[in-house]
């Protein structure tokens, strides 16, 4: 045998291989266009008040996604969920805002495209929820002059462009009734707004800030076809998660998280197509989690093991899943913990604060002209019960019918008729919630004070954290059941500081069935856990034992974790604590800072002087934000 006859066939070989491979040439250029604080409030959805011609062509030439869904109703906690295909719960940066370090396990999806040639360019968000990030490296060009024009010749292009037109601070600042386009009387209100000018006025407003973002949207597609580009461009535009009225953007609600999606395919990826025509619907659940693995899949790269969600277009699209996992903790300076999963009808979210009401007060929220008559309008007594039950404490747990009940005002948890498909939905929470390893379940100051250094990411895959037991003791706290009182009271004595803070808090939702356990409650007020006391403190309060428990919350306004400090203002002011008690504590905080904007724990300690009426600059402190 000649060795041609040897090297012949491998040559052939290697050469086949190689065609298979896609190069730059055969590499789709893909484009995303995002719109923050938006739900499908959109013409193509079937919003007849909306006026969005240019997104509703792009649903008629591409594929419109009727089940897409923020896995956070918030944006930076959804936009470290979409950057790293992890929801931002397993990486322990669901918080809004945090900056945890980022586990080096975790790869940001740029890192893949670039390794694949691709000019990756972001215009111009980069709030992703972590701590310091080299964007010179993530990035080939980021800000506001990043464009796919700059891109080297036949270079494949990522590029973003997050518009904030129709972001929720659009509405801050009321334009003048005759100077919008969208009439306030015109407006549909959904049943839990009451009707009044100023929400009337947010809502109309909100909708010619959509119609200007769309707009935008016109303007970006336009370049991309003057550029000749179009005919290989694949094109993503979807919100960024849900809003911005009251009770949509920051909540665990379908106006919170479900959000517009659509795809636009070109004809020379027709092998793409996720329907049979362009102008299809697609009932596919996708969520943010997915849109990482959907990248790679499209350009030839299988996602690594780590990524949480499914590929939904490309060569290694995987089954549509049968939930979408969500979640909700601190927002701000002020802590609520929920989770929710959504399959394709129906919603089941676990409220572990039920004792906290829903609308909280949050400094940014009230800027908005219609919370402020929101809540004057529940004051006077001009709400009906829909409308008033979000001042009022949450009930532990809530299933919608989604399709038949969109606004979700139909509890139907407690429905005999249903308790199959809650019994099915509590199983399916908790196991997603156990597989990902949902961080949330420990509290944050106790979290970040027991992974130290260490990202809390790797943290959780630790021998250290006992995820099975501390998520047994949340779902039993959250429970409400007095019948637990006896298991708390033991648990309270446990080794691990975050089972403990799940036996105080049960013990705080039994309310004054929890007076048995005081004599433990006031070991427990002094823990060596920032967490475990703060909750136990807030329950010796109320059951009267108040001397104790104002000198224990005391103490942990003087400590040195502001989060430690932030979660126990909360709880001072959801306890109703009087300034005689906690007001040296509030000053104390504002005065050990030289800016005070961005600290948690100085604007809820804001919050509660004004809630005082105390006069701040009597005591020295100036508020300048």
């Amino acid at each position: 045998m000649k060795l041609k006859d040897i090297f012949l066939p491998l040559l052939l070989l290697a050469s086949l291989v190689s065609a298979c491979e896609k190069g730059p040439s055969d590499l789709p250029n893909i484009l995303w266009i995002t719109s923050e604080d938006n739900s499908p409030l959109l013409g193509c959805y079937g919003d007849d008040f909306a006026t969005t011609p240019n997104l509703d062509q792009l649903a008629a030439e591409g594929f419109l996604y009727t089940n897409a869904y923020a896995n956070a109703p918030v944006c930076a906690p959804a936009r470290n969920t979409i950057i790293t295909g992890v929801h931002a719960c397993s990486n322990g940066h669901e918080q809004m805002r945090s900056a945890y370090a980022k586990s080096e396990t975790i790869r940001f999806y740029t890192e893949f495209l670039k390794s694949k040639g691709y000019y990756c360019t972001n215009n111009s968000k980069t709030d992703y929820n972590t701590g310091p990030i080299d964007l010179e490296t993530m990035w080939d060009q980021s800000g506001n002059k990043a464009h796919f024009r700059n891109r080297g010749k036949d270079q494949p292009f990522f590029a973003i462009f997050n518009f904030t037109t129709s972001h929720e601070s659009s509405i801050h600042k009321p334009i003048p009734s005759d100077q919008l386009r969208h009439r306030p009387e015109a407006v549909i209100l959904p049943p839990y707004h009451p009707d009044t000018p100023e929400m009337r006025h947010d809502w109309a407003q909100y909708y010619d800030k959509v119609e200007d973002m769309d707009a935008q949207v016109g303007e970006i597609l336009k370049q991309l076809e003057d550029a000749g580009l179009d005919k290989n461009t694949i094109v993503f535009y979807y919100g960024d998660h849900g809003g911005v009225l009251g009770r949509s953007k920051r909540f665990l609600f379908e106006t919170g998280t479900h959000v517009p999606m659509i795809i636009r395919i070109p004809e020379k990826y027709k092998n793409l197509y996720p329907a049979s025509n362009p102008g299809s619907k697609v009932e596919r659940l996708v969520s943010f989690v997915d849109l990482a693995p959907t990248l790679l899949s499209l350009i030839g790269i299988d996602a690594p093991d780590y990524m949480q969600g499914s590929a939904f277009l490309g060569n290694y699209q995987r089954d549509e899943p049968g939930y979408v996992y969500m979640f909700r903790d601190r927002m701000d300076g002020r802590y609520d913990m929920s989770r929710s999963i959504v399959d394709r009808q129906y919603r089941y979210t676990r409220n572990f604060n039920s004792n906290r009401i829903y609308l909280q007060h949050l400094e940014y929220l009230w800027r908005a002209p219609s919370m402020p008559s929101w809540e004057e309008a529940y004051k006077n007594g001009q709400c009906n019960e829909v409308q008033s039950r979000f001042w009022n404490t949450k009930p532990v747990e809530e299933l919608y019918d989604t399709e038949n009940d969109p606004w979700e005002v139909n509890n139907l948890a407690g429905d005999p008729a249903y308790a199959q498909r809650l019994a099915v939905m509590q199983a399916a929470m908790k196991r997603l919630g156990a597989s990902m390893k949902d961080a949330g379940y420990i509290p944050e100051a106790d979290r970040s004070i027991r992974a130290a250094d260490m990202p809390i990411y790797d943290y959780m895959r630790s021998e250290m954290v006992d995820q099975k037991a501390i998520m047994d003791a949340a779902w039993l706290a959250s429970e409400a059941n007095s019948e637990n009182l006896d298991h708390f009271i033991v648990l309270l004595g446990h080794d691990d500081s975050a089972i403990r803070y799940w036996a105080a808090q049960g013990l705080l939702l039994l309310g004054d069935d929890a007076g048995p356990a005081s004599i433990d409650l006031e070991n427990a007020a002094f823990d060596e856990s920032w967490n475990v006391s703060i909750v136990a403190a807030e329950t010796l309060y109320r059951l009267g034992h108040k001397e104790l428990a104002v000198k224990a919350m005391n103490r942990v306004l003087d400590c040195d974790h502001p989060m430690a400090r932030t979660c126990a203002l909360n709880s001072i002011d959801n306890m109703d604590g009087t300034a005689e008690e906690f007001l040296d504590g509030c000053v104390g905080i504002l005065s050990g800072y030289e800016t005070l904007n961005r600290q948690y724990d100085a604007r809820v300690s804001k919050w509660l002087m004004e809630k005082w009426k105390v006069d701040a600059t009597s005591l020295g402190v100036e508020f300048n934000w």
